[in-house]
């Protein structure tokens, strides 16, 4: 212990009893250094030059003082003017000598002290080492002239009726002026000052001139006509407004000295005081100056940022927002960093918009430009992402910042964010709507596959349109595709609907058709009050309450809508329905005729893959009696209610799989994807594999370990394919594979998937798709007819071809799709049968596609396009056969989505969960089911609407109809045959040479090198004979001429396809050359009325209920058939 304690040190000697009881303060005054900083600016001068100049307040005071002071000195002269006698003296001493009062002379002399001495002082505390400069100023000198001589007159009293110019104070008072509004912006840290100040400056160096003119005309012809003020006033505006009178002019030489003086600097200094002007209004013009504060507080505005304004942008834009009645008043500003088009400043300039819009050049993540725009007081702020950008990457950053500033600027302002890639989506989850441009275009492309014209139920719906599109077309098809056309979807209260409010206590079915039977609506989907998800078709065991809100598709708003009784009309029907079943019963007679309705119910079981039909319901009455339909009821009965276990597989073929699929290991599993690409994606249910595929065997066409298949063939797919064409295999297209791998797709309409690649594809996109069953890629381009022989082109239903990212930018900016257009023309061409789906950057551009120069059908609708744009059709373009079919769509018509949302916040739901994006919990999904000829029982679109929900619980939306040009004139439809134009005279050698020609359509051309020149001099040949026939046959001869050339056209297509399959070792088996669908035409009617006749081949768009909703209730059985989703005719297989 003793070694212990002698190693401690002791203390310092200053700690001793004392310091313990002191502190430290003895130590801390003995060894720290109290320093006090800016020493500097406590020196005297260094006060008052933070007084007089560096200080904005006390510096705006001073000034605003000193520009008093030269004010006040002016108007003494002007009194002294008018006080003076010019009578008095002779020859030149008028000029020098004048007359002063003594109480005028000691307020000038009292001015002009305080003006020498606040001179002097901001002289000594702005002198920075030349003293030259500052006694060399202009407004130093100016300030001596006038000063000093009064303070010698206090010395020297002979003097104090001497003339000083005390007038050129004006210039003074000007300079001050100047300072004093630079001080006051400082003040109250205003920008965008610079247009003020140079219109005060012009004004104010204006006015000087004048002053100075008529202060020293006056004073100079007091020797001469002796002019008053007034005299010289009127001269001098005269005389600068060059009209020259010359009643009044001067009569000495020094008045005429001064004139002359006074117009030189006129000419000099305003020209140029004019020219800064109005560079300033030209760029004030280009900048968009400011949103005021006032108009910002009063009206209502929303704020559009962009990184570059397109007249079609803009357009859109403009439409959408002021097509809705309660946006009328609102003010649109746009805030965007470029200078404005040339084109936007023409649209902008028209009166309609010069009153609405707004433009304001500047940056968002400037806080001074989002001040000009008042985004703080903005309704909304729209942001949209620059498409056209080659790094659509770095365009989402640049959208991200945007929101970021905005967000942080105006926290209270709804935000309306577009944005391309779905990786970056997470960062703007604070935005309150979000439309990621790849999630959508994805997911619709891939519906497009199963559901025909998806992008284009869609694109309808999410456009504002009365319906009015080509009302006056002669052509039915037109009619009723542009009446359906302004359907769109609305939302209202239950309680406060006439459409719904009966209905309240009912199931959700029974509300859906009876309203649709009785007001012409359809009823999609409801959100309870105490909950945010919207579900599209919650099925028949929902009940309808009074506080939900009733979404639906109608041609307006219930609000819009006038309800007109006829009382008559109503008898005449109800006495009808009282013979014809159960079906037609009012509701309230539907208990008392179960009888009947027992006799009329159906087979209730699920359609199976093999054949989706609407059974023909069994008649056990009187033989001839109309089938009926079973009624839907008020409350779902679940012994009525078609279930489906979706769980389990979906029959007996699926459960027990074959030889072939069990040694492919084929066998599938429903479950969440383990892996997911990027963040924010929406989990779903899907067909999943047990064991993820090795990466080598999702490579199509090249063999590995695992397996030898080097092309589509190999494989021996039951189902024909869908291929994609993409530059690269963005995050985005995960979402066109989980649509057509959900649960609720049969594992025999599973579809395989080949992504046809620019490049290759990154290692975690492999990991995302390699747990889908039958998806594989391959690394080529559809310019090469090889890569695309070799992806099972020719075995394919549907071929998707996507934008490249790298051809959105063009220096001509509808040439963007150039490439895109003439690649899908060549598989047009090469492949006529093939359903080829096209996205464009450019909705323009749509009338290229499937391009025929002389066909007059597509002529005439060309025309009828611009007629509907002149008449100010938002949906112009959709009488486009390719847009009308679905074959072609541009995302940028899904950016009225965004617009909508304004005024409809749930339509960006909606259409997530119509595309499958998003999946709630009792929320149904779109399918759809095609008519055939077991299903024209049905007859009406009302009675298929009362069959679905009686059985399945489907609501229909729409009908994708198909059918053939009725038009004469259409070079696709005019098809004579040879032996209507067989002359009598004719040989018999003619007649079996046009009889060979007609069945040779797939010989090969250089096998016989005649056929072409025999068939031109057949044609020739009847060329000749127009003169013994009518206008009608020459047309006819001509348009079988061009036949004639377009099938030897097409031969030598074939041809070309069929030589490169046998070098590359494919069987051209299947190859069908000839299978072209030009003359059918394909269009959507979106919730047509209800006496709408089914045509065969109709496919309608269904709403089905979620089936995961009843498997709590349901036992689960693996022999339960499999609800089938319908896209297209499955039964159609392709044996490779």
């Amino acid at each position: 212990m003793v070694d212990l304690d002698s190693e401690v040190p002791p203390l310092p000697p200053r700690y001793r009893f004392r310091d313990l009881l002191l502190g430290d303060q003895g130590w801390q005054s003995d060894d720290r250094v109290q320093v006090e900083f800016y020493m500097n600016e406590n020196t005297f001068k260094e006060r008052l030059k933070l007084f007089f100049i560096k200080n904005q307040r006390s510096s705006l005071r001073i000034r605003l003082f000193n520009f008093s002071l030269k004010l006040l000195s002016c108007f003494l002269y002007i009194i002294r003017v008018l006080l003076d006698d010019p009578k008095q003296g002779l020859g030149w001493s008028p000029i020098i000598w004048v007359n002063r009062s003594l109480p005028l002379w000691g307020l000038q002399v009292s001015v002009a002290v305080i003006s020498l001495f606040e001179t002097l002082l901001l002289s000594y505390l702005s002198y920075k080492g030349n003293i030259w400069e500052q006694i060399l100023r202009i407004p130093f000198l100016l300030e001596i002239i006038n000063a000093v001589p009064f303070i010698i007159t206090i010395f020297w009293p002979g003097l104090r009726n001497l003339f000083i110019p005390v007038f050129l104070n004006c210039w003074l008072a000007k300079h001050a002026l100047e300072n004093m509004i630079n001080d006051l912006h400082r003040a109250i840290q205003r920008t965008q000052s610079a247009m003020f100040n140079q219109v005060l400056i012009l004004i104010s160096t204006l006015l000087c001139l004048i002053f100075t003119c008529i202060c020293g005309i006056q004073h100079l012809e007091r020797a001469g006509n002796r002019l008053t003020l007034f005299d010289s006033l009127y001269f001098c505006i005269v005389t600068f407004s060059t009209v020259g009178f010359g009643d009044v002019t001067p009569r000495i030489w020094p008045s005429k000295l001064l004139v002359v003086i006074m117009i030189c600097v006129a000419l000099v200094v305003l020209p140029i005081q004019f020219e800064q002007l109005a560079y300033l209004w030209m760029e004030r013009q280009k900048s968009g100056g400011n949103y005021s504060r006032h108009r910002a507080q009063t009206e209502k505005h929303v704020v559009l940022c962009v990184s570059s304004l397109k007249i079609d942008l803009l357009m859109d834009f403009l439409n959408e927002f002021y097509a809705h009645p309660r946006l009328q008043d609102y003010y649109v500003v746009i805030l965007c960093p470029t200078e404005m088009d040339a084109q936007v400043r023409r649209v902008l300039q028209i009166p309609m918009w010069s009153q609405r819009v707004i433009y304001l050049q500047g940056s968002a993540l400037k806080d001074q430009d989002l001040l000009r725009a008042k985004m703080d007081d903005a309704e909304a702020c729209f942001i949209l992402s620059s498409r056209c950008e080659v790094d659509r990457t770095a365009a989402d950053h640049q959208t991200i910042l945007r929101a970021w500033a905005v967000k942080d600027f105006a926290p209270n302002c709804p935000l309306y964010v577009q944005i391309l890639k779905p990786e970056n989506k997470f960062h703007i989850k604070f935005a309150d709507h979000v439309v990621c441009e790849e999630e959508f275009k994805y997911a619709m492309l891939a519906l497009n596959c199963i559901c025909p014209a998806t992008s284009t139920l869609i694109t309808l719906l999410v456009h504002t349109s009365r319906g009015q599109e080509s009302q006056q077309s002669p052509e039915q098809w037109q009619k009723m595709y542009g009446r359906c056309s302004g359907n769109e979807v609305y939302h209202i209260n239950l309680e406060e609907s006439t459409f719904f409010a009966e209905y309240e206590g009912k199931s959700f079915t029974y509300a859906s058709f009876h309203a649709h039977k009785k007001f012409g609506v359809c009823l999609i989907g409801v959100r309870k009050e105490d909950n945010k998800n919207i579900l599209l078709n919650p099925g028949p065991r929902y009940i309808m309450s009074s506080t939900d809100i009733c979404f639906y598709i109608n041609i307006t708003k219930e609000e819009n809508s006038a309800f007109k009784k006829q009382e008559s009309n109503r008898k005449k029907h109800e006495s009808k329905l009282s013979y014809h079943g159960a079906s037609r019963l009012p509701v309230h007679s539907i208990i008392a005729s179960m009888g009947t309705v027992a006799i009329d119910l159906q087979d209730t079981g699920c359609r199976t893959s093999s054949g989706p039909t609407l059974a023909l319901p069994s008649e056990g009455g009187k033989e001839g009696r109309r089938p009926s339909i079973a009624p839907v009821l008020e409350v779902s009965d679940a012994s009525s209610l078609q279930t489906c276990d979706l769980l389990s597989d979906q029959s007996e073929d699926e459960t027990t799989p074959s030889d072939d699929e069990a040694s492919a290991g084929f066998e599938y599993a429903k479950g969440y994807p383990p892996y997911s690409p990027y963040i924010g994606s929406s989990p779903t249910f899907c067909h999943l594999l047990h064991e993820k595929v090795p990466f080598c065997c999702l490579r199509l066409d090249k063999g590995c370990q695992h397996n030898y298949y080097e092309d589509a063939k190999a494989y021996g797919f039951q189902n024909k394919l869908i291929i994609v064409a993409a530059e690269t295999a963005g995050n985005g297209l995960y979402n066109f594979i989980v649509p057509l791998r959900a649960y609720y797709r049969p594992k025999k309409e599973l579809n395989p998937i080949v992504l046809l690649l620019d490049n290759p594809p990154d290692m975690h996109f492999l990991d995302a798709i390699c747990w889908f069953p039958m998806v594989y890629y391959m690394v080529g381009s559809i310019d090469n007819l090889d890569d695309l022989l070799r992806c099972g082109v020719t075995f394919a239903a549907n071929m998707v071809v996507v934008d490249k990212e790298s051809t959105m930018s063009a220096e001509e900016d509808y040439m963007a799709d150039a490439k895109t257009i003439v690649n899908v023309q060549t598989l047009f061409r090469l492949f006529s049968s093939l359903s080829i789906i096209t996205e464009l950057t450019h909705p323009a551009n749509m009338r290229f596609m499937q391009f025929r120069a002389k066909d007059c059908y597509s002529l005439a609708l060309s025309k009828l396009e611009k007629k509907e744009r002149e008449k100010g059709s938002n949906l112009a373009f959709m009488f486009r056969l390719p847009f009308a079919a679905g074959r072609v769509f541009s995302i940028s018509m899904l950016d009225t989505l965004l617009y909508q949302s304004f005024v409809k916040d749930y339509m960006i739901s909606i259409t997530r969960l119509l595309l499958g994006l998003d999946t709630t919990p009792g929320s149904g999904f779109l399918c759809s089911m095609k008519i055939t000829e077991e299903d024209l029982w049905i007859r009406t679109y009302a009675r298929l609407y009362q069959k679905l929900c009686s059985s399945t619980g489907d609501i229909p939306i729409g009908v994708y109809r198909t059918e053939s040009q009725k038009l004469t004139t259409s070079e696709s439809q005019i098809s004579i045959s040879v032996e209507e134009w067989e002359d009598t005279r004719d040989t018999k050698e003619q007649t079996s040479y046009r009889s060979n020609h007609r069945n040779s359509t797939s010989s090969d051309q250089s096998d016989h090198p005649l056929l072409r020149r025999k068939s031109m001099q057949w044609a020739r040949r009847l060329s000749r004979r127009v003169p013994r026939h009518s206008g009608k046959t020459a047309e006819k001869i001509n348009q079988q001429r061009m036949n004639l050339y377009r099938r030897s056209e097409r031969q030598e297509l074939a041809e070309l396809v069929k030589n490169r399959m046998k070098h590359l070792g494919l069987s051209p088996a299947g190859y069908d050359e000839m299978n072209d669908h030009q003359n059918t035409l394909s269009y959507i009617l979106i919730n047509p009325s209800p006496d709408t006749r089914l045509e065969l081949n109709d496919i309608v768009y269904l709403i089905r209920p979620d089936p995961l909703a009843y498997v709590s209730n349901t036992a689960p059985s693996r022999k339960d058939s499999f609800c089938n989703t319908v896209g297209q005719d499955t039964r159609e297989e392709t044996q490779l």
